[in-house]
């Protein structure tokens, strides 16, 4: 099939954007192009790779960036070497003295065997069209050149009109929509309004100590999370409030470390010194708050950390209870539960100030705005500094959730995920095949980096276990389990509770090395799964250490050269002024092989043609 390319626009945005780069920095085509060449570009740090793309209209071929979600038509050979596409949105950046396109948004048209027409450089085309204007380059695509200066009519569309200042400024830059932003623009404005604003919360570090804010910002396309760090805090902090319209602008765009972020662009921003937040009063194209709810019966399908909007009714309002953390900070903690028409019921936690200033008399409806999915002890939900809790809102969802629970949602019964799916223990949620590693994958990833750590998959035979520590004498009051001291016989004293125990509670508490074919690592296993490795309680096994050792020992290394799936988590901490990483089990599942092997069978089915 022939295929023709839109002609002569490659020169054209270019023109346009020295000509107004204000008016055209980006927008939605329809312009035709072909793919002349595909390089990765290494990624830097923590930062995602990066395709450059040299692309051709037939005329003029240019240098451009593909961004980082649409890597995977790279990684899936649709962008290819002549691959024919059809750009939808883009951007042009500077860069030194020259102008990168960065490709926003494409679909492919087809895979082309050889290059179409004889493209040069842009910027040859452009050094010898300068001293006698550029002409007006025929193609089914061009425009008249009285146009060029102007966006495309359904780029002003697609824009949302500015509305000036009260003090007659104005944007200092074009208006973006937030899904276009990424962090090869530097002059933009977004119009967004200010759904969450956190606490300023403190911080330490080997540099010292510092602090930060951060906020959530909405428009119609999407949402960004903004920090601001140390002096930016004095400066922006009382600025912003929650729920005003506000353009922001001269502030820098990164990539996004999802494990923090909740918003639903790839890249997040960070509030400098120079960075301008104006309140707009023009609110009225700005919505207040977008939901996109996930009955609480699919929450298994969803990941462990992924962020989600759920909407229920408040069945079990939960209380406020300290807590003490393993830093020694006292913090507030509130478990509610919710129901919705799923019939199923999932334990929502609040923290600080959300839970101390949570309502919930007479069984509300309330949305909950990107909440955090956990799998401890079975699927659940947790409130972060960046959710947002709604209650009683005026939207359909509410009014029909409110309508079915005073009809025969309170009388129902309930559904709830418990732990254990597919004979796994500590959690919930099933083995997550796709997300296996190897041990020596695991080492080389540098896991645990993050402060909230990371998770990972694994597959291991166990060929070691420390046999003279699995366990330790526990405090047996209500949610302590800190470890206790024999004072005299009979007395078990507790620091943390200041209490005195006639006996102490056995918990499991041990290291164990695993191996795959690649490599061998140590995790740190805790009580309950100890009780899967073992077949027994703590207590159980110390009774049988203490009436027949080797009957005892015989136990430990019965779980030696077992082979189990684990799922972990991988966290940083500081023991004698040494960092180092340890890798925690939070569930463990014995090895079915006919699961296994079913699995195999559908993999290599998949690669069968």
């Amino acid at each position: 099939m022939a295929v023709q390319l839109s002609e002569g626009i490659i020169a054209r945005m270019m023109q346009a954007y020295e000509k107004t780069p204000r008016e055209f920095l980006n927008g939605p085509t329809e312009h035709v192009l072909q793919v002349l060449s595909v390089k990765p570009v290494p990624a830097k740090g923590d930062q995602a790779r990066r395709n450059r793309l040299i692309i051709s209209d037939g005329i003029c071929f240019a240098q451009s960036m593909l961004a980082t979600q649409a890597n995977h038509l790279v990684d899936e050979g649709l962008i290819d070497k002549f691959t024919v596409f059809k750009l939808k949105n883009y951007s042009i950046s500077p860069l030194n003295d020259k102008r990168l396109i960065i490709v926003l948004e494409l679909s492919v048209v087809q895979q082309h065997t050889a290059k179409i027409g004889e493209p040069v450089n842009i910027e040859t085309f452009s050094a010898q069209t300068s001293t006698a204007g550029t002409p007006a380059i025929a193609g089914p695509s061009a425009a008249p050149a009285a146009t060029l200066v102007n966006p495309p009519q359904q780029q002003q569309q697609a824009r949302p009109a500015v509305s000036r200042p009260s003090n007659g400024k104005g944007p200092a830059y074009p208006i973006y929509p937030i899904e276009s932003l990424s962090p090869y623009q530097n002059k933009w404005t977004i119009k967004a309004r200010c759904t969450n604003k956190s606490d300023i919360r403190t911080f330490s570090t080997q540099r010292g100590d510092g602090k930060l804010f951060n906020v959530t910002l909405m428009d119609e396309t999407g949402e960004i999370r903004a920090t601001g760090f140390n002096n930016v805090v004095d400066e922006l902090f009382d600025k912003v409030q929650e729920g005003k319209v506000y353009f922001v602008s001269k502030a820098r765009v990164n990539i996004a470390k999802k494990k923090f972020a909740s918003s639903t662009t790839d890249f997040e921003i960070n509030l400098e010194k120079h960075t301008e937040i104006e309140e707009c009063p023009d609110q009225s194209d700005v919505p207040l708050v977008k939901f996109n709810f996930q009955e609480l019966s699919k929450l298994e399908e969803l990941d462990k950390d992924a962020i989600c909007d759920v909407i229920g009714v408040i069945s079990q309002p939960g209380e406020c209870t300290p807590i003490t953390t393993k830093a020694g900070k006292e913090l507030i903690k509130r478990d509610i539960t919710i129901v919705d028409k799923s019939q199923y019921s999932v334990r929502l936690t609040l923290w600080g100030k959300q839970a101390e200033q949570f309502v919930a008399e007479n069984q509300p409806v309330v949305a909950f705005k990107s909440v955090r999915v956990g799998d401890f002890g079975g699927r659940n939900l947790t409130m972060m500094g960046t959710s947002s809790a709604h209650t009683n809102p005026d939207i359909p969802e509410a009014h029909l959730l409110r309508g079915w629970y005073d009809s025969q949602g309170h009388s129902a019964n309930f559904h709830s995920h418990t732990a254990g799916g597919g004979g796994g223990t500590g959690g919930g949620g099933e083995f997550r095949r796709s997300e296996l590693m190897t041990c020596r994958a695991i080492k080389d990833s540098n896991l645990g980096q993050s402060d909230n750590g990371d998770y990972f998959a694994c597959r291991g035979t166990v060929v070691n276990i420390k046999a003279d520590a699995v366990m330790y004498a526990a405090c047996p009051g209500d949610k302590c389990s800190k470890k206790v001291h024999e004072g005299s016989p009979g007395e078990w004293r507790c620091e943390k509770c200041d209490r005195s125990y006639p006996e102490p509670e056995y918990r499991y508490l041990l290291t164990m090395s695993i191996a795959d074919w690649s490599d061998q690592i140590w995790l740190q296993i805790f009580n309950e799964i100890g009780v899967t490795l073992f077949g027994m309680s703590a207590k159980a096994l110390h009774d049988l250490q203490e009436e027949d050792p080797s009957a005892a020992l015989d136990v430990v290394q019965q779980a030696q050269c077992k082979a189990f799936n684990f799922s972990c988590r991988a966290k940083q901490d500081n023991w004698n002024d040494q960092t180092r990483v340890r890798y925690g089990v939070n569930k463990i599942w014995p090895l079915e092989y006919k699961t296994e092997a079913n699995f195999l069978l559908e993999t290599i089915k998949q690669y069968q043609v």
